[in-house]
């Protein structure tokens, strides 16, 4: 079974479209949803709209989905992050919203193989940044693989007893989930890479090989920054797009 692994789609629809029509030279994969659908973009309900008429094999939250949908408050959140989710709150259909509120909290198996989180294993909200962090997550994990999100960020990780080596997460090259070990990846950002590269990033899970391997395709990034503006959103949320920062 192979499937489409999709992270931090942030309300970015034109780079959710430009994902989803790259993904067709893998096949008609189910998805996999490691939260955060909404928050910071401009088009939520473009986006969850386009989800639901999709294949989902499993899908969880985020911190800014439950923002949104009024589960959190998001007293956390800086300003900007604030301003999204009460923009997202405000514009949200019904429908929408209650689909946000039936996501379930991670982690979440999907196989005997795999289990997904937005953050970590042990915390929804946490974020794997470090070492200490990756050592945590992986201790933590159920699953021979675990993919995460939130950091916006391609991350691999593999821990072999009391070893822990991080991997080079290169579009187009697979990480293979081996007996001996656990492995960590986060595919990063479909709608706010946050490492430099402003390409949306995508992964595609293939359960029979024991490989996950991350995309990078571009989209119209000045579309998605027109869509903040027009909307009266901060307007360091559409500059951060352009310089994947």
């Amino acid at each position: 079974m192979r499937s489409l692994v999709l992270s931090d789609i942030h309300a970015n629809i034109d780079a959710l479209d430009r994902v989803l029509a790259d993904a067709t030279r893998h096949g008609d994969l189910p998805l996999l949803l490691l939260g955060d659908l909404v928050g910071y973009g401009a088009e939520p309900n473009a986006v969850i709209d386009r989800l639901r008429d999709l294949a989902v094999a499993a899908a969880i939250r985020g911190n800014h989905d439950r923002a949104a949908c009024g589960l959190d408050d998001g007293e956390d959140f800086n300003e900007a992050a604030r301003t999204s989710a009460a923009f997202t709150a405000r514009v949200l259909t019904a429908r929408n919203r209650e689909y946000l509120r039936t996501l379930p909290a991670g982690p979440l198996a999907v196989s005997d193989l795999t289990e997904i989180c937005h953050g970590t294993p042990f915390d929804e909200d946490a974020y794997v940044f470090d070492e200490m962090d990756a050592v945590y997550a992986l201790r933590a994990a159920s699953r021979p693989l675990c993919l995460f999100g939130h950091t916006h960020a391609p991350f691999g990780a593999r821990l072999r007893g009391e070893d822990l080596d991080f991997l080079d997460v290169a579009p187009g090259e697979a990480l293979t989930v081996t007996a001996a070990a656990r492995l960590l990846v986060n595919v990063g950002s479909v709608g706010q890479p946050r490492d430099g590269d402003p390409r949306a990033s995508y992964g595609v899970l293939d359960e029979e090989a024991r490989t996950i391997t991350c995309y990078r395709v571009e989209y119209p990034v000045e579309r998605a920054q027109a869509r903040i503006r027009e909307a009266g959103l901060p307007e360091a949320l559409a500059r951060r797009l352009g310089l994947g920062r």
